[in-house]
């Protein structure tokens, strides 16, 4: 019978190991929300990265100045495509707000698809029955709702300026902060590690680019195809499509789904699959040309390698994960791509002829 001895420092040093993985762990779980803001800042870092070379080749030598005017535009646009649909959506919110004692009404008499839904599953009854039980604050959950809101209003304001401040740094010192991570390694490897950099940037920045082109022109063919039909909150709905189209696959059949569902309750059964007919014709638009056209000339993934990465990504990380994934996977086929190629650089020399 063999006796295998383990040192007692051996099982030390595997415990010390253990310990410092789930205190990392632990760092990663409640600096979560932080690590979010990174993130996304470093999504637009790199969506904003090729305007701030652009101004560099044209004439502002300088980056910081580069990364100034970028900021700066951005802001602008931001604040004038605010100032042309802020108003918009106040007021179709307002609208939404006065039209709620129709449907109420509606609901409550039987009227209209609403009132076929409640009649269907007799929800008038189910909701009298939940406020006789516990009233209206249980029904609605008004307790400690003003403090929720706040918070979150609150936590916003904050993300978006860190955030923003986030972005702009970024922008200033990536560059300085790459070539110290590339003087920290061999000098054998910093040629390599460069050339695997510049392909990274070039998969990430160019799909999250091509990513944003595509939500802008979802959600104003969206926003187009509502208004000319006669659909309510046309543009409220049109900003919807644009934020869930960023999610890959799954965003825009969700956005589909409820801008549809509007449709038919707002104008009815003739519109409603005119809306459905437009969607089901731009999401092969979007499928077959929109996206192989930005993926094949950046990430370079098949579907089914985009479909897994995005189903991983969504279940470690909700909208984010999925949001980030195809990126990711574009990375790590850059890795993995330079491993195989200095793999093979090896076998040649070492199999070659003397």
């Amino acid at each position: 019978m063999r006796v295998v001895r383990v040192e007692a420092r051996t099982v030390v040093n595997v415990l010390l190991i253990v310990l410092g993985f789930v205190f990392l762990l632990e760092i990663i779980w409640l600096s979560r929300q932080v690590i979010t803001w990174v993130l996304v800042a470093l999504f637009l870092a790199l969506a904003l990265n090729p305007a701030v070379e652009f101004f560099q080749r044209v004439g502002v030598k300088r980056r910081g100045y580069a990364a100034a005017l970028t900021s700066f535009l951005t802001l602008l646009v931001m604040f004038g495509l605010g100032s042309l649909f802020v108003p918009t959506l106040v007021g179709e919110a307002n609208d939404f707000v006065g039209a709620v004692p129709d449907y109420v009404e509606d609901v409550s008499q039987g009227r209209g698809p609403l009132g076929d839904l409640a009649n269907r599953y007799d929800l008038v009854e189910r909701v009298r029955t939940a406020v006789k039980g516990s009233g209206a604050s249980g029904l609605l959950g008004l307790s400690g709702t003003a403090l929720t809101v706040t918070k979150s209003i609150l936590t916003t304001i904050v993300a978006a300026v860190t955030i923003a401040f986030m972005t702009f740094f970024m922008l200033l010192e990536g560059p300085s902060w790459l070539e110290r991570f590339f003087a920290l390694l061999p000098e054998g490897s910093q040629e390599r590690a460069r050339r695997v950099g510049v392909q990274i940037y070039r998969t990430i920045g160019g799909y999250v680019t091509g990513n944003l082109l595509i939500s802008v022109i979802a959600g104003i063919a969206s926003t187009v195809v509502l208004l000319v039909t006669g659909v309510s909150y046309a543009v409220a709905l049109g900003l919807l499509v644009a934020i869930l189209d960023l999610v890959p696959l799954a965003g825009a059949t969700l956005a589909a789904i409820i801008v549809t569902t509007v449709a038919f309750i707002d104008q009815g059964w003739v519109v409603g699959v005119i809306v459905l007919a437009f969607f089901i014709v731009y999401q092969q638009v979007e499928n077959h040309v929109l996206q192989p056209l930005v993926y094949s000339r950046t990430v370079q993934l098949s579907p089914l390698a985009i479909l897994i990465s995005v189903l991983i990504g969504a279940k470690l990380a909700g909208v984010l994960g999925a949001l980030g994934a195809i990126p990711v996977a574009g990375a790590i086929q850059v890795i993995l791509a330079e491993w195989l190629r200095a793999r093979r650089e090896r076998l040649a020399i070492t199999t070659a002829p003397p």
